[in-house]
């Protein structure tokens, strides 16, 4: 008789002993993506596509996280699909390598589109914000939550508008973002500051920020989080500037079903749950001392979580 263990060998065996799913597989061990990406990158149909995640998610070589109307995959961390990935070592060679350029340029297309996008709303992004969040008391919130400190870091910054919160609670304040234009916008309505010293803006991507390591007392990620590929990876670049002692600040959209975000505000994430965050939190080596929510009278919900490096 055959014991479990040898029953999800075989059963992944027979799952990878086909060249389109030992693909999707490779694929999803530096990537997650949802269905039209996957069907984008590998040049097929979207039904072929659809009948191979399915048997690679069935034998647990793969995980599926549904998020609004769109389904993401990426290979499963731990099982035998860890095993497997060991045992096929390198992913990046032949026509794995291939899968992985044009993916990786298909992200870089999605994000420059983004870049894009807030670049012609920058300055009319600080009213859509408020319309989005109503009368929510979030500057309030967020004064009981960031602490004071020599260096604060607004990690997707926009157009600026938190700098004021963050300049009562340190003497010189980092702003970074990705558009140019939000930043030109941000150093058009804080001119003085800039001209300063006090504020100083820097364009760079939330997964790879121009600081160095250790250069701030507090990082503060407003509402940005949901726009990346890999939020786990824009959590550990956060933990990774802050100084020992340190505090992260983080306020996202809970989980919800809103699809208009994604349409108008290009999304790609509709919101988070808390353990998920938390797990990102802790696994980027913070310690999570608060978590609260705050109802919008939009019935959207806002998660504020703080952690200490």
């Amino acid at each position: 008789m055959k014991d479990g263990k040898t029953s999800d060998s075989l059963r992944s065996l027979k799952a990878l002993a086909d060249e389109t799913r030992l693909r999707l597989f490779q694929l999803g061990r530096s990537f997650e993506l949802n269905v039209n990406e996957i069907v984008e990158t590998l040049g097929m149909g979207q039904s072929r596509v659809s009948r191979h995640l399915k048997i690679l998610a069935e034998a647990g070589l793969l995980t599926s996280r549904r998020d609004g109307m769109w389904t993401f995959y990426r290979t499963a961390a731990d099982g035998p699909a860890a095993r497997f990935a060991a045992a096929i070592g390198e992913k990046d060679r032949g026509i794995f390598a291939r899968d992985l350029a044009r993916a990786r340029k298909i992200l870089e297309d999605r994000n420059r589109e983004s870049r894009r996008f807030f670049d012609a709303i920058a300055g009319d992004w600080g009213e859509m914000k408020r319309a989005l969040i109503g009368d929510a008391a979030l500057d309030p919130l967020l004064l009981r939550h960031v602490p004071r400190g020599e260096v604060a870091a607004d990690l997707g910054c926009g157009s600026g508008d938190l700098f004021a919160v963050l300049r009562r609670k340190a003497g010189r304040v980092i702003g970074v973002d990705r558009s140019p234009r939000m930043l030109e916008e941000a150093r058009r309505r804080h001119l003085s500051d800039s001209r300063r010293g006090i504020l100083e803006l820097r364009m760079g991507e939330l997964e790879s920020l121009p600081l160095r390591d250790g250069e701030v007392d507090c990082a503060l990620m407003c509402l940005a989080l949901h726009h990346l590929p890999d939020p786990g990876r824009g959590l550990a670049e956060a933990a990774r500037i802050l100084k020992p002692g340190g505090t992260l600040v983080v306020v996202e959209w809970s989980a919800h079903q809103d699809e208009t975000l994604r349409t108008r505000f290009q999304d790609r994430w509709l919101g988070f749950e808390p353990q998920t965050l938390e797990d990102w939190l802790t696994g980027s080596g913070l310690s999570v001392r608060t978590k609260t929510t705050l109802s919008l009278p939009t019935g959207l919900k806002i998660l504020l979580f703080r952690g200490r490096k």
